[in-house]
């Protein structure tokens, strides 16, 4: 059994929406090898990370930046996780009011320094979110997952 660690941080509720999608393609029918933790980034920790084969990380667009809840639970772990983790796949959605890129920006500098590797494109949901977002983040849930469940990841 593959595990799959999904983070997010939420404070409006959209993030949380896409978060929900995500959980939902990855827990969907299809993917029956895969075992999925759902956490907000208060909740997760190094035990967390230790125990997952892959990562999804979910953050709004906070003045340009991730939300600090995301910034948190980086900062928590990094040290105890340091040499200790195989390069987890990684995935990330993100809520955006403006356009996204510092938020993305930041995330991908931050888990250059942890052995997270991106293996799919990032969903970037600006503005409003609609129903194209949430199913870009159902597919960005499964796809991680099933690549896990398959042993491409």
């Amino acid at each position: 059994m593959k595990h799959l660690l999904i983070v997010y941080h939420t404070k409006t509720g959209n993030t949380g929406r896409l978060a929900d999608a995500a959980h939902a393609g990855a827990t969907c029918e299809d993917v029956t090898g895969v075992s999925v933790r759902f956490l907000s980034a208060a909740q997760a920790g190094p035990a967390d990370l230790l125990w997952a084969h892959g990562l999804l990380l979910g953050t709004p667009e906070n003045l340009g930046y991730m939300s600090g809840a995301m910034k948190d639970f980086l900062d928590r772990t990094f040290y105890e996780v340091e040499g200790k983790l195989q390069p987890l796949p990684c995935g990330i959605f993100i809520a955006a009011g403006n356009d996204g890129s510092g938020a993305l920006r930041a995330l991908r500098r931050i888990i250059n320094g942890y052995p997270f590797e991106e293996v799919q494109e990032p969903v970037v949901a600006r503005g409003r979110i609609v129903d194209d977002h949430l199913r870009q983040c159902r597919e960005l849930g499964m796809a991680l997952a099933a690549g896990l469940e398959a042993g491409i990841y």
